[in-house]
């Protein structure tokens, strides 16, 4: 009982959300993968890793395809979702656990600017 309703709370929260509360969301998402995959690698459990690791390239390749490539900030982050995507890919395959904190760090430090970047456009909103 208790599981469902959190399932339909967080499904409310997503159907909710703005598409800048649903990029911040997606990069939470894709950390927490990353990490039960790194946890997965290093407890040996191969096909948990596998899994965590693909749910989070899937993120990472969603941000690839929604990329509007007019902007020039989309110019300079095709090139960090490439090497995030294709280490995470490397990472997998090879049971790299560097490679997968390599990542981690590179998505913290994106999430990072996403958040604040929506704290600044809020502000912006608010004082026009």
């Amino acid at each position: 009982m208790m599981n469902n309703a959190a399932e339909a709370y967080k499904r409310q929260q997503i159907m909710t959300a703005t598409p800048e509360a649903l990029t911040l969301m997606l990069y939470d998402g894709c950390l927490r993968f990353m990490k039960e995959g790194l946890d997965a690698m290093e407890q040996k459990k191969w096909e948990q890793c596998n899994t965590s690791l693909q749910k989070a390239q899937n993120i990472i390749n969603e941000f690839r395809v929604t990329l509007d490539m007019k902007y020039e900030i989309a110019h300079q982050l095709m090139p960090l979702y490439d090497y995030v995507y294709n280490s995470l890919v490397e990472a997998n395959m090879k049971s790299i656990p560097e490679k997968v904190t390599e990542c981690m760090d590179i998505i913290k430090e994106l999430r990072s600017a996403w958040a604040q970047a929506m704290i600044k456009a809020r502000k912006e909103k608010g004082a026009s």
